[in-house]
């Protein structure tokens, strides 16, 4: 088993809801926040990108809420050969999971805003194409974002009504 992978496998048990994995390409910068840690895969990016997902897709108390670049789509060929062929593995290898697109300087402001507060593990992979990382925010994985709306709003309308009381 590689490092990255039994890494992965130490990690994720500690990981929850707020925290991050990134499965960045080989020119992704190491950020300097203390929460943030870069492991270096020497692996190809959609094989990472299957591995963590299968590991994710193993765990009850986490799950991927998964962003790309904007500009992904955007990239021509001509600049980045292979980019195309890159596209379609990743579309691939999501799957039919739900996918939000941001700006990159957006994205690594998270990254950063969240690197102090909470754990950032990126992986580093060997792919040499750009605005190919791939950003995973962890959520809780035994309650939905339906329920979290539902518990909100039920807790407004008991405030207000004690509130009332008073």
């Amino acid at each position: 088993m590689a490092n990255w992978k039994q890494k992965l496998a130490d990690e994720l048990p500690l990981l929850g809801h707020r925290n991050w994995i990134v499965v960045a390409d080989a020119a992704y910068p190491a950020q300097s926040h203390t929460g943030i840690e870069t492991v270096a895969t020497n692996a190809g990016q959609i094989e990472v990108v299957q591995s963590v997902l299968a590991a994710l897709d193993g765990t009850r108390h986490v799950r991927p809420v998964i962003y790309l670049d904007a500009e992904l789509p955007h990239v021509p060929e001509q600049f980045a050969p292979g980019i195309g062929q890159y596209r379609q593995a990743l579309d691939k290898a999501l799957g039919s999971r739900p996918v939000t697109s941001l700006p990159h300087e957006e994205i690594i402001t998270r990254l950063d805003r969240t690197g102090g507060l909470f754990r950032v593990l990126i992986l580093k992979t060997n792919l040499t194409l750009p605005y190919t990382s791939v950003f995973l925010q962890l959520d809780c994985g035994y309650w939905s974002d339906a329920a979290e709306q539902a518990l909100r709003s039920r807790f407004k309308a008991a405030r207000c009504g004690s509130a009332e009381a008073q």
